[in-house]
C-alpha cells in the first residue's frame, strides 16, 4: 500500500516545485529515484576515471611480477650452478685454445707444405705439383686450399692420405681423382688438401 501511495505521489509531483532549497520536503519516491541516479552516476564515474586506471595498473604490475619471478628463477638457477658453469667455460676455453693451436698461422704455411711433401715422399710418391690456391674467407675462419698431384702405387696413396690426416695441424682432404699412370701399376692422384686459419688472427 505504501509503495502504491509512493508511486501515486510520484505521478502527482510537479517538477517545478522540486528545488534544492526544499529538498527536505521532496516526496520519498522522488528522493529514492534521485539517490539511485546519483549512486549510479558516482559508480560510473568512479569506474571510468579511477578504478579502471587502477585495474590496468594492477594488471601491469602482475605482468611485471611474473617476469621478475621468471628472471629470479633463472638467476637463482645460474647462481646455484655458477661453479659448474665456470668449470664448463674453462673447459670450453681450453678446448678452443687447443683447436686454435692446430690452425696454422701465415708464417707456418710453408712449413705445412714441407710436412705434406715429406709425408708423400715417405710414402714413396713422386710429386708432379703442389700449389696453394687463393684464400677463401668463411664466417670465423679462412680456408687455405692446396692442390696436389702425385704418382705412386695404390697403397702408397693410402699411406700418404693417412700421413696427412695425422699431421698436428688440421688438414682435410677433398675432391680426389685417381687415374692410371704411365708405368705398370702406377696411379696418378689429384687431390685438394685444405687447412684453416682462425680469422681473429688478422
Amino acid at each position: 500500500m505504501a509503495l502504491a501511495d509512493s508511486l501515486k505521489s510520484l505521478r502527482e509531483v510537479n517538477l517545478s516545485d522540486l528545488t534544492l532549497d526544499n529538498i527536505g520536503s521532496w516526496p520519498i519516491a522522488v528522493k529514492v529515484v534521485v539517490w539511485v541516479l546519483v549512486f549510479g552516476l558516482v559508480c560510473f564515474l568512479g569506474w571510468n576515471y579511477h578504478l579502471k586506471g587502477m585495474r590496468e595498473q594492477l594488471l601491469a604490475v602482475r605482468t611485471a611480477e611474473t617476469q621478475l619471478r621468471e628472471e629470479y628463477r633463472l638467476k637463482a638457477f645460474q647462481v646455484a650452478n655458477l661453479e659448474a658453469l665456470k668449470a664448463q667455460l674453462a673447459e670450453m676455453e681450453e678446448q678452443f685454445g687447443a683447436l686454435l693451436s692446430q690452425l696454422p698461422k701465415d708464417t707456418e704455411v710453408p712449413g705445412l707444405l714441407e710436412d705434406i711433401t715429406e709425408k708423400g715422399t715417405d710414402a714413396g710418391l713422386a710429386f708432379d705439383s703442389i700449389a696453394l690456391e687463393g684464400e677463401r674467407a668463411a664466417e670465423f675462419y679462412v680456408e687455405l686450399p692446396i692442390n696436389i698431384n702425385v704418382k705412386g702405387g695404390y697403397h702408397d696413396l693410402g699411406g700418404f692420405a693417412s700421413g696427412v690426416a695425422g699431421l698436428p695441424r688440421i688438414v682435410t682432404l677433398h675432391d680426389f681423382a685417381i687415374t692410371p699412370g704411365g708405368n705398370s701399376g702406377e696411379l696418378s692422384m689429384r687431390i685438394q688438401a685444405k687447412t684453416y686459419r682462425y680469422k681473429g688472427e688478422q
